[in-house]
């Protein structure tokens, strides 16, 4: 396979891969408005020329190893950066960021008076369950283990906790302050400032919640699905998730360079462009109709290259010939490519994916200059034939260089960082795959620090992640494949989903209500969430079993679930009669009521789930928070005493049910999820 990203016995990696062998609404047009004005992207891709052009070796020079060297002075200057995802807004970013990390400063100061001759004390701030308090400052049992035996004023850590405390500097946010146990600091945020927060969001948008990240630039590589071979059930995951993890980046003001790193280079384009040409003489007129499945012409090109002599050495040949850069062989490569580029754009327009191709042939250029640069430095050394980099605590080396010259995966894959560092000044570079790759990340992440490019400890910056994966499994319990053992096509489990849900609704009489244009519209909204829903809704780690009904059923933790009860809160302002727009300008949000405080209290939190949810690179996090929410708003909404249409109340209610559905529409944005607005 070349340094194709399909794993196979060796070791090699393909996003998605699920361990593959080589046979493998509608809605009213003023919520739309409002949607469309809450989902702001604050970054445009930069578009490169086209993949043909930039492979030529001779138009791209090799890095000098000067540059290679001069990340590891900056190494220095980002271990300096502060270790925690979200840093607190200054006036130009004209953010407040998290509830957390308001209150985090104001116990910041505080920590600076209690214990004046402890610097770089580091504010210890969790959310509660609301039994004593919404936040807690855990600093005390801390500070105490530092200071006692140094003469200072305190007998334990409780009065450590008093005296944090004492020190609080006033502010609206806080109504009240408790000290419990051996020294927590309780905080009950005030009311008052709650409501004027939300209703501020609602004026201002809900951007002005982002998490603060102190990186300015990360790239997000996924999907990355091999050219002439068909995208299966295994990429979905690495799609899905690199597409949610660059969405929470984006909102959190990070240029994201969401990268396809497909396999587009290696020894089985020669057998390829070989069967091309044996099968279409003309091959420039060759189409996608007449090539036809792509995964079936993969086959069958490995099957003459397995029993046909003649053909296998014309198909080294062709190798060669692609390599070095003969016409012929290049448009044909291109074309090739070409094909399976417009089959992965089918898969990309269903589930709303935006990505920029960077294929192996972009870094292959870059490979013998980094190669050079790492050798000169003492990493790479000669092993049986190879040229390898040791990796301690790692019984196998890491190859760089095969034994007959070729390079492979951790080849293109250092380069790939090079150029990421170097070139696009990437300041966090992560990697979704599954999780089958972990070992080959690790190692590859080891050279990389070993070379001073990456910082050693996993706190600072530039930072290299692996996302890993677990595998989509059948009701069997086994990998998800079709009856006859063929691997489930991407396209087709997608249009399956559209089609289900899109018979749900005929189901329910909607059919006679709507249009052909919302019915459509509705069932891709629900049928493609649903998917991405129960993807996401599970730790990334773990393995899930893919099953249409239960994804698809209207109850519990579904999309359908959650896509509804957004439509819902669409409807109870419909009903009302009003105009939202004004409300939010004149009207007053008041949270008197506590399961209004608890809403509210919830919304507000929404910020540091996203920060969380970042820090750790897990979606699931944020898809707890927004099942959780619609919880919290049925149980506000249930409440006889929290009637909203007809109360006295209406305003404020109003505004809090329109709070809680922009949340929910910037959940959906990050998932990758298109709201409905009616049902």
């Amino acid at each position: 396979m070349g340094i194709a990203r399909c794993w196979q016995s060796a070791g090699g990696r393909d996003h998605g891969n699920i361990g593959l062998d080589n046979g493998e609404s509608g809605g009213e047009k003023e919520e739309e408005r409002v949607f469309s004005g809450a989902v702001c992207r604050q970054h445009l891709l930069h578009l490169y020329t086209s993949i043909t052009s930039l492979i030529f070796a001779s138009r791209r020079p090799s890095p000098p190893p000067t540059d290679l060297l001069r990340l590891s002075s900056r190494r220095l200057v980002w271990a300096t950066k502060a270790q925690s995802l979200t840093t607190m807004a200054t006036e130009q970013d004209d953010c407040v960021g998290t509830v957390k990390g308001q209150i985090a400063k104001l116990f910041e100061v505080s920590l600076k008076v209690t214990v004046p001759n402890e610097p770089d004390v580091e504010p210890l701030v969790a959310a509660c369950n609301g039994k004593f308090g919404d936040y807690q400052c855990n600093n005390a049992m801390g500070l105490w283990s530092k200071i006692k035996g140094k003469g200072a004023p305190f007998r334990g850590p409780p009065a450590v906790g008093e005296a944090i405390k004492n020190n609080l500097p006033t502010s609206e946010m806080i109504e009240s302050c408790s000290v419990a146990g051996p020294g927590f600091v309780n905080v009950v945020l005030s009311k008052d400032w709650m409501a004027k927060s939300i209703q501020k969001m609602l004026i201002e948008g809900i951007d002005k919640w982002a998490p603060l990240p102190p990186v300015k630039t990360a790239v997000v590589d996924f999907s990355s699905p091999n050219i002439a071979k068909e995208m299966h059930v295994g990429h979905l995951r690495s799609t899905i998730i690199g597409d949610t993890l660059a969405r929470m980046l984006e909102f959190s003001k990070v240029k994201v360079l969401r990268r396809n790193h497909v396999g587009d280079w290696g020894t089985q384009f020669g057998m390829l462009i070989e069967f091309l040409f044996e099968k279409f003489p003309n091959f420039e007129d060759a189409t996608e109709t007449a090539i036809g499945d792509l995964q079936a012409f993969y086959k069958a090109s490995k099957q003459r290259f397995d029993a046909d002599p003649a053909f296998k050495e014309r198909a080294q040949q062709a190798v060669v010939r692609l390599q070095g850069g003969e016409d012929k062989y290049r448009r044909a490569w291109a074309q090739i490519c070409e094909i399976s580029r417009n089959e992965f754009h089918k898969v990309y327009q269903r589930l709303g994916v935006h990505l920029e191709e960077k294929g192996e042939s972009f870094y292959n250029p870059y490979i013998p200059g980094v190669i050079e640069t790492l050798t000169k430095q003492g990493l790479v050394e000669e092993s049986q034939g190879a040229r390898v980099i040791f990796i301690e605590g790692v019984n196998i080396p890491l190859i760089v260089v095969k034994s007959d010259g070729g390079f492979n995966y951790a080849s293109t894959d250092l380069s790939a960082l090079w150029y990421r560092l170097n070139e696009e000044k990437a300041e966090w570079i992560i990697y979704v795959t599954d999780v089958g790759q972990q070992q080959h990340f690790d190692m590859f992440f080891k050279a990389a620090k070993r070379a001073g490019w990456l910082p050693h400890g996993d706190s600072s910056y530039p930072r290299a992640s692996h996302v890993g994966f677990g595998l989509v499994l059948g009701e069997d319990g086994k990998r998800f494949r079709t009856r006859n053992t063929e691997v489930v096509r991407l396209v087709d489990l997608l249009d399956e989903a559209k089609s289900r849900s899109k018979a749900a609704l005929i189901e329910r009489g909607k059919g006679e209500e709507w249009t052909e244009e919302e019915i459509e519209s509705t069932a891709e909204a629900v049928g493609y969430g649903a998917v991405k829903y129960a993807d996401l809704k599970n730790n990334r780690l773990t393995n899930y079993t893919f099953n249409f009904d239960q994804m698809l059923n209207d109850k519990g933790n579904t999309a359908v679930y959650l896509l509804y009860a957004h439509a819902r809160i669409c409807s109870i302002i419909r009903r009302s009669g009003k105009d939202i727009e004004e409300l939010k300008n004149k009207g007053t949000l008041v949270l008197g009521h506590k399961d209004e405080r608890d809403l509210g209290l919830h919304l507000l939190q929404f910020a540091e789930v996203v920060e969380e949810a970042c820090t750790n690179l897990l979606p699931n996090v944020l898809c707890d928070y927004l099942y959780n929410l619609s919880e919290i708003f049925s149980k506000f909404y249930s409440n006889p005493e929290c009637k909203v249409i007809g109360s006295d109340m209406e305003t404020s209610r109003l505004l809090l049910c329109e709070a809680t559905a922009v949340v929910m529409r910037k959940c959906f944005n990050l998932l990758g999820i298109t709201p409905i607005y009616k049902i």
